[in-house]
């Protein structure tokens, strides 16, 4: 039942309840289809096939489909292909920029962290000399 020109109606899918035709048998479970539905292979199973058979190569093409169609007073679907638009040039990331300055220029610059240990080894050497002048006093007294 299953075979090149069989005219069938999609069940399943997208396309379901629009008619369509083999155009090729690509093995036992899946077919090649074209009609009013979109050119595409399809499972046998998602495709209920009519009494109607027209004549049709073996991979024929979407004009030689469009033929039969209307022939039998059916629209195909049309599709218009896609316009060529140019990829979009990828931008470098601002850490990257950054990376490229170090090296040209050789510096490193301090971190928070180096400055915050200097800034604490320093006000303890305050806190000890403080503390030692006040024993000191103390030592007088």
């Amino acid at each position: 039942m299953i075979e090149i020109g069989r005219l069938c109606l999609k069940i399943a899918g997208r396309d379901a309840g629009k008619k369509c035709v083999i155009v090729d048998v690509l093995d036992s479970t899946f077919v090649l289809i074209d009609g009013e539905t979109r050119r595409r292979k399809c499972n046998i199973l998602h495709v209920e096939p009519l009494k109607n058979k027209v004549e049709l190569k073996k991979n024929a093409s979407h004009e030689d489909v469009k033929k039969v169609f209307e022939g039998l007073g059916l629209k195909t679907r049309e599709t218009k292909p896609k316009q060529k638009t140019e990829k979009p040039v990828k931008k470098k990331k601002v850490s990257e920029k950054k990376k490229d300055v170090k090296k040209k220029t050789g510096k490193k610059k301090e971190t928070k962290v180096e400055s915050t240990l200097e800034d604490k080894a320093a006000s303890a050497k305050k806190e000890d000399k403080t503390a030692s002048k006040k024993t000191s006093e103390q030592v007088k007294k």
